[in-house]
């Protein structure tokens, strides 16, 4: 087994050029399914290194690095694209495309990857088994992970358990946070249609106000959360863009509503879902409207491993210190595609530390001033270096 000094020896010499990597991908993003630029040059970096590489799902890649002898097979991951943001940082670094940012730290998980894949590489004599890489697209638009499963990307070889991770400035650099079992919600994306007539505002007996009735739909919705699901499992429902009406004095016909639906259980995903689906119908039928309700599935729940989060968390107590293990309470009502991946086989998701208020990187991710403590990224190769080399040991 590779000792754990001589391993932060070899992330030490590589940190600067990390940093530039990191910093590259962050002046040039790419959105979901457009991850040209950052495919190709992932793919220079592996060809670099000498690992063996292919093209999936488009925009994606994957890398094999293959122990020296027989053994299972792990996984790390890593999502690539970025945000329709303007970056409204003041740094060198900042993003040179309008409207583009990586505002969610994936910059910050493909240059941790290639670390850990370069890291990986140099010792794979002393390894027994393989380490597939797996560089993701459109973690933010429709999912990446399910079309690379679908091009087998767990299967040849077979691969026995997926580690990935998210950086979060709420945690200072250095420390982690875990969960065991459910770590992340369920979501939908709910679109509502309600149709009326038309009529001029000054007789409004001659139409059928679609505005009217959408209030009435918009109230009803606010229970069922509310008065349907047990609070024990909790549940989201977010109505967040309404439109409708021509002019102040004209009866409207139609009403477009569009929100989320976030679950933890799918059961409860079920009932919230039928909930709204009756409501939308029938609410409008008594006031001579008509309702429409389209729902498209999004990432399902993301549930971690126990045995998996164990290998993170010892590894976490090892390297960081009892202190910066941080056990996360309850699950998120956010949203990770990683789930597909964990829904396939034993995985673990985890969040690293990339906060740092002494150097005022204190923003949430999804915002315009986003940033990461550049120094979170040497951790996270360590981690997911000591993750893969434990899980294949077991």
């Amino acid at each position: 087994m590779v000792e754990n000094d001589y391993l932060e020896l070899k992330v030490m010499e590589i940190k600067d050029w990390v940093i530039d990597i990191r910093r590259d991908f962050h002046q040039y993003p790419e959105l979901g399914l457009e991850e040209y630029r950052t495919r190709d040059k992932i793919i220079e970096y592996l060809n670099q290194m000498g690992i063996e590489n292919k093209t999936v799902a488009n925009t994606g890649v994957v890398g094999i690095i293959r122990g020296k002898n027989k053994g299972k097979t792990v996984a790390l991951r890593a999502d690539i694209d970025a945000l329709p943001m303007d970056d409204k940082k003041d740094v060198p670094y900042k993003s040179k495309i309008d409207g583009k940012m990586h505002a969610c730290g994936h910059d910050a998980h493909t240059a941790i990857l290639l670390g850990a894949s370069k890291v990986l590489n140099d010792i794979k004599d002393n390894i027994n088994g393989n380490i597939i890489l797996l560089f993701q697209p459109a973690e933010e638009t429709v999912g990446g992970a399910l079309p690379m499963i679908e091009e087998g990307v767990l299967e040849d070889p077979y691969v026995d358990g997926v580690f990935g991770l998210h950086v979060d400035n709420s945690l200072e650099t250095g420390q982690i946070g875990i969960k065991y079992g459910q770590m992340k919600a369920a979501s939908d994306m709910i679109r509502i249609i309600i149709y009326g007539k038309n009529s001029h505002g000054a007789y409004p007996q001659d139409g059928i106000d679609a505005i009217a009735i959408a209030s009435q739909v918009l109230v009803a919705l606010q229970t069922v959360v509310s008065r349907n699901v047990d609070p024990r499992s909790s549940a989201v429902l977010t109505i967040g863009t309404i439109k409708g009406g021509y002019a102040r004095n004209i009866i409207a016909d139609k009403v477009e509503m569009e929100g989320i639906v976030r679950t933890l259980k799918e059961e409860s995903r079920k009932l919230v879902l039928h909930r709204i689906k009756n409501i939308v119908e029938k609410t409008p039928q008594p006031l001579g409207g008509k309702g429409e309700f389209m729902r498209t599935e999004s990432y399902t729940a993301l549930i971690n491993d126990d045995d998996m989060v164990d290998i993170v968390r010892k590894n976490g107590l090892e390297l960081l210190g009892e202190n910066n293990v941080y056990q996360m309470p309850y699950p998120s009502f956010g949203v990770e595609d990683f789930s597909y991946f964990a829904a396939a086989r034993p995985s673990a998701f985890f969040h690293l530390g990339s906060g740092n208020r002494e150097k005022g990187i204190i923003y949430s991710g999804h915002t315009s001033y986003f940033d990461i403590d550049e120094d979170c990224l040497t951790k996270g190769i360590l981690l997911q270096v000591k993750n893969a080399l434990e899980f294949l040991k077991k």
